[in-house]
């Protein structure tokens, strides 16, 4: 008798262990796709016309500020991995070095970037298919994204990645067949050409430039997912901070590399009859009407990849939210074979719906405020925890855990002052009902939220 109690409670309590861990299936190469997925290779397009306007015809140059901003935060996600490998991201390392009540808060911030991500790809998706097919109306693409993207959620992972990797590589592809194109374009040109016009030519402005990077910041946003998958990569502490490094550097050259070759092709960027169609102007000039077509195709299956990515890495999140009580038990659990938290994603897939109703420009606001915020609590946390908490002294260490997070934290203060009125009143509204949420769960700050619960 005694020995059938046992064995059923050591069942139970491996039934219970394994509800709340993830299987370690996320190697280098996985992570790095999936890091570039939900950045989009192509994303350089996204905001092509407009933020080409904003820097006067100097967008690699922007690209390349805003890439240098966010190494420094790369940096610090790096550092913070390495201290905390769990699912949780911002919110776990936030709570680690500041304390519950700010880890929610943090949490609850980051789920503004994380959870409206989906909607950004979904939107596109909607916009760019109903112009190719016109009879067909936006909702139904929206719509049958969400449900493939949620689907394939629900099945693991590993389909995630496998779907991601063919996606990301159609779109490495693209790439060099149009810069193939652009340099056979401007190989035909009579006029001389200059190759340093991108980066620097007349009407320069350092403030445009600056303007300019600050927008571009939401292409870098993706880099930082990465670090959700934390539980599931074996090997966490050494292979999350590599794949985050090398998802900012990939990342970020592609978009220099891309931006430069646009800009030589179609070098007169207030000739624009349209920002939002500025890239297709741009794709005729570098290969006609064949390479606009298959622009628009590769550009839609990017949004689909980086709606996977998206909605597997908030999901995460929740999570990790749920399993320490911040949120509904129910977020905190994970089934089937494949362990995915299944509750978690259905959440998200049904917040996306909200892409029916919803702006573009709503959506990209409510982004831009909640990585901000995130980047900025990271570079902190790591300051805290490496030179307040862990005591860490010496010449070497400051730089490692103080100027460089430092670095980065006065670089996205910098960032946040470019943000538009609607981000901060979306961003402060999202972060006011957090406080009230928080209030709630500790009866006015009287119960403590419950301890974290790590997986081994």
């Amino acid at each position: 008798m005694h020995t059938t109690t046992t064995t059923a409670a050591h069942s139970t309590a491996h039934t219970s262990a394994a509800s709340t861990r993830f299987r370690k299936s996320m190697g280098m190469t996985a992570l790095v796709l999936f890091g570039l997925a939900y950045m989009v290779p192509l994303a350089v397009f996204s905001a092509y016309g407009l933020v080409a306007q904003i820097t006067k015809g100097h967008l690699p140059t922007a690209y390349l500020l805003t890439l240098g901003a966010m190494l420094f935060t790369a940096y610090s996600y790096g550092r913070m991995v390495q201290a905390h490998p769990y699912s949780g991201s911002v919110y776990t390392y936030t709570r680690k070095a500041f304390g519950a009540h700010a880890g929610f808060m943090a949490g609850w911030t980051l789920l503004l970037d994380y959870i409206f991500l989906p909607l950004l790809s979904y939107l596109l998706i909607g916009i760019y298919m109903s112009e190719y097919f016109p009879t067909v109306h936006a909702w139904v693409w929206v719509l049958g994204a969400i449900g493939a993207v949620t689907f394939l959620n629900l099945i693991g992972i590993e389909s995630v990645t496998r779907v991601n990797g063919i996606l990301v590589v159609a779109q490495l592809v693209f790439i060099v067949v149009f810069v193939a194109l652009s340099i056979n374009s401007l190989t035909t040109q009579a006029q001389p050409i200059s190759l340093t016009a991108p980066f620097y030519h007349e009407g320069f402005s350092a403030s445009a430039i600056m303007a300019g990077a600050a927008v571009l910041c939401l292409s870098f946003v993706g880099f930082d997912a990465v670090s959700t998958m934390a539980e599931e990569t074996s090997d966490p502490t050494r292979r999350i901070p590599r794949a985050i490094m090398a998802v900012s550097l990939i990342g970020g050259l592609l978009f220099l590399l891309v931006s430069y070759f646009a800009q030589l092709v179609h070098p007169d960027w207030s000739s624009f009859a349209n920002p939002d169609s500025a890239p297709v102007e741009v794709m005729n000039s570098a290969g006609g009407r064949l390479l606009a077509s298959a622009f628009t195709a590769t550009y839609v299956a990017g949004c689909f990849a980086s709606a996977m990515a998206s909605q597997a890495s908030v999901s995460r999140v929740l999570f990790a939210m749920g399993r320490d009580g911040a949120l509904p038990r129910a977020f905190g659990q994970l089934v089937t074979k494949k362990r995915v938290p299944a509750f978690a994603i259905l959440v998200v897939g049904l917040v996306s719906l909200s892409a029916l109703f919803i702006s573009l420009d709503t959506v990209a606001n409510m982004i831009s405020f909640g990585a901000l915020f995130a980047f900025s609590a990271v570079n902190l946390a790591v300051v805290k925890h490496y030179l307040a908490d862990q005591k860490l002294r010496g010449t070497a260490n400051c730089m490692r855990y103080g100027l460089i997070p430092g670095l980065g934290f006065l670089s996205t203060l910098w960032l946040w002052t470019s943000l538009s009125s609607m981000s901060f009143t979306i961003g402060l509204c999202w972060m006011g009902l957090g406080l009230v949420l928080l209030i709630g769960l500790t009866r006015a700050f009287r119960v403590k939220l419950p301890e974290l619960q790590m997986a081994d």
